[in-house]
């Protein structure tokens, strides 16, 4: 199976000396996933929580909401290396509970996902614009302190045991509201470390995650807020800046979406009435 990080030898310049010495780096690797035998999507991810991975991912796509709806995850034996040899541990399929609809598998609806964008090779932004099975209400949910979210991003720095080891990972964090950290996963894509997070909550029977904020190393994208939404998620912030379509997406979906968190500085630019805003910010 592929591990998360590999070494490979690097020539080193710092201050015109020269060196030769070994790197680590973040483990990439093609993981094709299945449901019922049929591939739907393939993913470059780092290797590491793979099912969790494809329960995230069914959960975002309308497929998935509770743990009985999943029969079982396996690797596909069959799936060996160019040389013909060993099981390369990068396809799996996901089997479905009896009486779970399959997903609708056209040529259109096929996805192709990438380590940087998870939306690539949607037919149409309509295709992602799934119905939620927990709709978020447009107002009450969690009351969210500034200066709580401001601790969140060391908090998760904390937690990225490889990022410190590679700087090459994006991360994916869960939070109560109260600040406790639920869940962290760390891969090359954000999209995927947030399929982990959902996709091990999925297992735990924790879905819909009410009362919870998601942090996301990196910028906010549209699917990254359906995947929040899907999932039952009232907030995500990001370190980063959203997209337009993210924020049209939060607006409408009734979600607290709060971009470029770091230090005490924050924009709020959706469903800012959960946040607790000081008096002084009545303009």
């Amino acid at each position: 199976m592929g591990r998360v990080t590999e070494r490979r030898r690097v020539v080193r310049i710092r201050d015109g000396a020269v060196s030769r010495r070994a790197d680590t780096l973040v483990g990439e690797e093609p993981l094709e996933i299945r449901v019922n035998g049929r591939a739907i999507a393939v993913t470059m991810r780092t290797p590491g929580d793979d099912f969790a991975l494809a329960a995230g991912f069914l959960v975002s796509e309308g497929v998935l909401g509770r743990p009985e709806e999943l029969a079982r995850i396996t690797y596909c034996a069959g799936a060996q290396g160019p040389d013909g040899s060993g099981n390369t541990y990068n396809v799996l399929d996901v089997r479905l509970a009896d009486g779970v609809p399959l997903p609708d598998i056209t040529l259109e609806r096929n996805v192709y996902t990438t380590s940087s964008c998870g939306v690539c090779g949607k037919a149409s932004l309509d295709a992602v614009r799934t119905t939620a099975r927990w709709p978020l209400p447009l107002t009450g949910g969690p009351r969210l302190d500034p200066g709580l979210l401001a601790e969140l991003p060391d908090r998760l720095r904390s937690a990225q045991r490889v990022f410190d080891r590679t700087g090459g990972l994006h991360a994916a964090a869960l939070f109560a509201a109260d600040g406790r950290l639920l869940d962290v996963r760390e891969d090359v894509g954000r999209h995927n470390a947030v399929d982990k997070v959902v996709g091990r909550a999925l297992e735990q029977g924790l879905l819909p995650l009410t009362d919870t904020v998601l942090l996301v190393s990196g910028r906010a994208s549209f699917e990254l807020v359906q995947k929040a939404v899907m999932a039952g998620i009232p907030a995500l912030a990001a370190v980063s800046a959203p997209s337009s379509l993210a924020v049209d997406l939060a607006e409408e979906s009734g979600l607290t979406l709060v971009g470029f968190l770091r230090g005490t500085s924050m924009n709020v630019y959706a469903g800012a009435d959960r946040v607790i805003l000081p008096e002084a910010a009545a303009v």
